[in-house]
């Protein structure tokens, strides 16, 4: 009999992984601001460090942008880097330059 060896799951991936999909799916729309921190480290039953470590792999993959004082804010899931900036000036309530 063989055992299966897996490796196991950190928590904050699978936070990451469960935002990514709702995110790619549309169940989180582009422009929508993300949840509140702590609210939603709470309602998830998970430490605040582990929310921001799942945040901060969403913030390396492109999918959320967070903007000084405004909050953390779910990005288009194919945007190309001109929009995404378009995007981030957005919510900012900036312009861009290009």
């Amino acid at each position: 009999m063989t055992e299966e060896r897996r490796t196991p799951q950190y928590l904050y991936r699978t936070v990451f992984e469960q935002f990514k999909a709702r995110i790619e799916s549309g169940e989180l729309p582009a422009n929508t601001p993300f949840p509140a921190e702590r609210r939603l480290a709470a309602e998830l039953g998970v430490a605040l460090g582990t929310l921001r470590h799942a945040t901060q792999l969403l913030r390396d993959e492109g999918l959320v942008v967070t903007v000084p004082s405004k909050g953390t804010f779910v990005r288009e899931v194919r945007a190309s880097p001109r929009s995404a900036d378009q995007t981030s000036a957005a919510i900012s309530g900036g312009e861009t330059s290009r």
